[in-house]
């Protein structure tokens, strides 16, 4: 029923477009002809035939007219699936549904204008629709969970993205090498391919965990390797590109990963200097006084970030996803509380309609792009190389992550392997679901616009199917598989970053502390407690480390309490300098809080609030 209503709204939208331009006598004479479907190339046209400004004009605006409905719709089908308290099923999914529905519509319907006005453009993906969702990623990183699973997310991210893009790329290279559907492509370009291939974009999985409450420990590994796992991707896919056309040799194989580490490094490094230079432009001026203009200027110098190192040739990506983490950990502490609370919802606003965005062109393009060539054979190959590229990533890695863990805990506390009861790092439920989670996305699509040759509509259309096909079939089925791996759901983060509408009179309070047993926190009541932020990285074991229960006798007496505060302070203890390094230097320096010193800590790690008698 809503489809067939969708159907006759668009179609009514076709016949009034179409009535107007007949009505001041510009009928099909004056407009561009229809592509030819058999080659996929524009019929030949008259070189005087030119179309009416006045006439595009209107077909430009029932184009956006067109996506601007869809994106209603899906945004009015996510408050409906909230009401009714439907959480299995995502606006993501119904998105790439209607944008699938309008598509068709819009293909069938006469004339070539408004089809080609709806058709997915990478260069409108990357500087409109992409920075949004980055930035807003970005800022409200939870960076306490963030950099407690440090390690397993960059395992997974730059070394997980490599394997895979590497095992994919290497099945799709032997298998066009068969010339099953004439197709023979380079090893650079499968490398290209596996590399769209291998950013992950787990919107929809992260927002089913957000409505089921799932372990914040996997949401972040997963959310966090999704972040970093998209940069890598496109420096991943720019360096091959690079190679194109070029004879691969031995040496090309280091030289690719020298420009992919200096690429990252040097976005890295943009990204957190302009972050940093916005904290101190709020710092040391009085802008604070104009929340508006503070607002505007916030948002641009970041967007900037991501221009900037475009222009440099560097990764804008990275740059802007260490900006907004820079800027929520110095830089929002020196804003005044009513653009504290504006630039949070304009970033959610953006990027919550950013997605949607994203998704609906997924689904337009499957119709909407002519020039796309389908080879079944190659869709359903890619289709199970990237399942199988992504447990080569997951699997193994997971086990190093876990083996690692292992080897530190028992060479920190020096018991023998044979007398520790220590649980897996990552769990086999959480690798399960961690590599249900890497369905494709728009990133891929974008990347794979890119790539140079003669199959490159070939290409084309596989990843686009792909990616849909993993939206469709992973997103749709992740509540299903949260209970068959009985994944612990329901859990509710300590960290409530909420902020009050109302209280927008004087900044948050910001806490220096110079003992390392407090971490850093957004959340100022987690701090004034007492409490540390990071969760122990051991869960409490019902037997002691000596593998005994607590009434016999063990082979190792250590009393519960110590081993869990042994284990977090070994695993804590590579970030011990930072912290105090960001406590005691970074943090006066950055922050707009010169009275509140690690000196003047009372007894409770805590310091008297004296952001009210900030400069005004």
């Amino acid at each position: 029923m809503r489809n067939k209503w969708l159907y006759c709204v668009l179609s009514l939208a076709f016949k009034i477009a179409w009535a107007v331009a007949a009505k001041n006598g510009r009928g099909d004479e004056n407009l561009p002809t229809p592509n030819n479907p058999d080659t996929g190339q524009p019929d030949d046209e008259d070189p005087g035939d030119v179309v009416n400004p006045s006439t595009e004009e209107i077909f430009r605006s029932w184009s956006l007219f067109i996506l601007l409905f869809l994106l209603i719709s899906a945004l009015w089908s996510s408050y409906y699936l909230s009401q009714r308290r439907i959480r299995a099923v995502h606006e993501t999914v119904l998105s790439i549904f209607y944008g699938m529905i309008a598509g068709l519509i819009i293909r069938l319907s006469p004339g070539h204008y408004i089809q080609d006005s709806v058709t997915f453009s990478s260069s409108y993906f990357f500087n409109v629709l992409l920075p949004p969702i980055i930035l807003n990623s970005g800022y409200e990183l939870n960076q306490v969970n963030f950099f407690s699973n440090i390690v397993s997310i960059l395992t997974f991210a730059i070394p997980g993205t490599f394997i895979s893009a590497v095992v994919l790329g290497v099945i799709l290279y032997l298998w066009t090498a068969l010339g099953l559907e004439s197709t023979n492509i380079s090893f650079v370009d499968a490398l290209s391919v596996g590399a769209t291939l291998s950013a992950t974009d787990p919107v929809t999985i992260l927002s089913i965990f957000n409505a089921y409450k799932v372990d914040p420990k996997l949401y972040t590994i997963i959310f966090g390797e999704s972040l970093l796992n998209d940069a890598i991707s496109i420096v991943i896919f720019e360096t091959c590109q690079k190679f194109h056309g070029r004879p691969v040799k031995f040496s090309s194989f280091y030289e690719g990963i020298g420009l992919f580490l200096m690429t990252f490094t040097v976005s890295l490094l943009i990204g957190v200097m302009i972050g940093i230079l916005v904290a101190l432009i709020l710092k040391h001026s009085h802008i604070r006084r104009h929340p508006q203009i503070e607002s505007c200027l916030v948002l641009l110098i970041a967007y900037q970030s991501y221009f900037f190192s475009n222009g440099c040739h560097m990764s804008g990506i990275v740059s802007l996803l260490f900006c907004g983490i820079t800027l929520k950990h110095y830089a929002y502490y020196n804003m005044s509380r009513r653009t504290q609370i504006t630039i949070k919802y304009i970033f959610q606003l953006l990027g919550r309609l950013s997605e949607n965005f994203i998704f609906i062109y997924l689904g337009l393009e499957l119709f909407t792009e002519v020039e796309l060539i389908y080879k079944p054979l190659l869709i359903i190959v890619t289709a199970i190389s990237i399942c199988i590229a992504r447990w080569c990533a997951v699997f193994p890695l997971s086990n190093f992550v876990n083996w690692l863990y292992r080897v530190r805990v028992m060479r920190s506390v020096g018991i023998a392997s044979s007398s520790m009861a220590i649980p897996d790092e990552i769990p086999y439920q959480y690798q399960m679901m961690t590599f249900w989670a890497g369905l494709r996305g728009a990133v891929g699509v974008a990347l794979a616009i890119g790539i140079r040759g003669e199959f490159k509509f070939t290409l084309l259309a596989t990843v686009l199917v792909v990616v849909v096909l993993t939206v469709i079939i992973f997103g749709g089925t992740t509540a299903g598989m949260l209970e068959i791996l009985n994944i612990k759901t329901g859990c509710i983060d300590e960290i409530d970053e909420s902020d009050d509408e109302f209280d927008i009179e004087a900044p948050r309070p910001v806490h220096l502390s110079s003992s390392t047993d407090i971490a850093y926190s957004d959340d100022s009541a987690n701090v004034e407690s007492g409490t540390s932020d990071f969760p122990p990285m051991v869960q409490p074991l019902g037997r002691d480390l000596g593998g005994q229960d607590q009434g016999g006798p063990p082979k190792r007496s250590v009393d519960r309490k110590n081993i869990r505060e042994t284990l977090s302070n070994i695993l804590q203890g590579d970030a011990e300098w930072f912290n105090r390094f960001d406590e005691e230097v970074l943090k006066p320096v950055f922050l707009d809080n010169p009275s509140s010193s690690p000196s003047g800590l009372n007894g409770h790690g805590t310091t008297n609030n004296n952001l009210s008698n900030r400069r005004q």
